[in-house]
């Protein structure tokens, strides 16, 4: 039993509990970056992982009533056959020349998307949190709403593509489609977005695995170190996810994110430096910018102080 890699599970397993993302998009870079394994082994052995694991948040979240049904069947008719398929067309290219190269860099420009989707998953989280304050949700005419009407052809394509990057890459069923949904169906709220999300990536992923089990390069002496810590880091992190500030774990996942993109697409040490301080300057500027446009103080801290001031009045 490889300690090292159960830690490392656990650690990423907690920040899938606490953000419903980040489980493919940092598995493999660690498993790549940290731990020397071939990508195509990290790969296939982050999906056995993954479907073990990814059911955890989805039965929380069915308990809850936060999934929309719908969209999870045609999303799932499209993304299962295309992530077996990934591992399909993985296998028979496999013997091309290149094909490590040609997965890193899938999984560098993966992993910018999903930094990018962490982003704009916060920005509509922070929308619909001011709605909220201000009151427009119980409006008639405005707020999110629980149920929409599903757009079947486009909602199909979503699946069939975020299927395809799970079964090349790991990557893209907590990223990729939770960003299209968003933008298919703005009217949504964040639970039942996230809810729906990891509902139809149980299947996802498990199709995946099943792929990947039968022509891809799994090594059960990582699945299964990977296996005893993701489980229960997650169940600790979604048990911690009522206590510990979802803003600041979004924030520091975009920033892993981003360094192990660029790290995957082999930009050097300095300018990932560079790019991680710009990315966190600006990201905490325009957060603040951001906040205040939608009515909110700059900072959490801020608000918080502003509205003991106000009960004590």
């Amino acid at each position: 039993m490889d300690w090292g890699l159960a830690l490392a599970a656990l650690g990423i397993g907690a920040v899938v509990g606490l953000t419903g993302m980040g489980g493919g998009a940092l598995m493999t870079p660690v498993l790549v970056l940290f731990f020397g394994v071939p990508p195509l082994t990290a790969v296939s052995s982050d999906l056995i992982v993954s479907a073990a694991m990814k059911p955890v948040g989805s039965a929380v979240h069915m308990r809850h009533g936060t999934v929309q049904w719908k969209l999870v069947l045609w999303l799932v008719i499209g993304s299962v056959p295309a992530a077996f398929s990934g591992a399909l067309i993985i296998a028979i290219v496999g013997p091309i020349a290149g094909l490590t190269s040609f997965v890193k860099t899938a999984l560098g420009v993966v992993l910018l998307i999903a930094a990018a989707g962490l982003i704009v998953r916060a920005y509509f989280a922070l929308a619909e949190y001011a709605r909220n304050d201000r009151g427009e949700r119980d409006l008639p005419s405005g707020g999110f709403q629980a149920e929409v009407p599903v757009r079947v052809f486009p909602t199909l394509i979503v699946g069939i593509v975020g299927g395809l990057m799970v079964g090349l890459t790991s990557v893209g069923s907590g990223s990729f489609i939770i960003i299209a949904l968003m933008l298919l169906y703005p009217m949504l709220t964040a639970n039942r977005l996230v809810g729906t999300d990891l509902v139809q990536a149980v299947p996802l992923v498990i199709a995946a695995a099943a792929g990947h089990l039968l022509f891809g390069e799994v090594d059960w002496q990582i699945v299964w170190p990977l296996v005893v810590g993701s489980i229960p880091g997650a169940f600790i992190g979604a048990q911690l996810s009522s206590r510990v500030s979802g803003g600041i774990v979004r924030r520091a996942l975009a920033l892993v994110l981003l360094a192990a993109g660029l790290k995957m697409l082999g930009v050097s040490n300095e300018l990932t430096v560079v790019a991680l301080a710009i990315a966190f300057i600006g990201g905490t500027v325009g957060w603040m910018w951001l906040r205040r446009k939608h009515g909110l103080p700059r900072t959490w801290r801020q608000e918080r102080r502003q509205r003991l001031q106000d009960d004590q009045t």
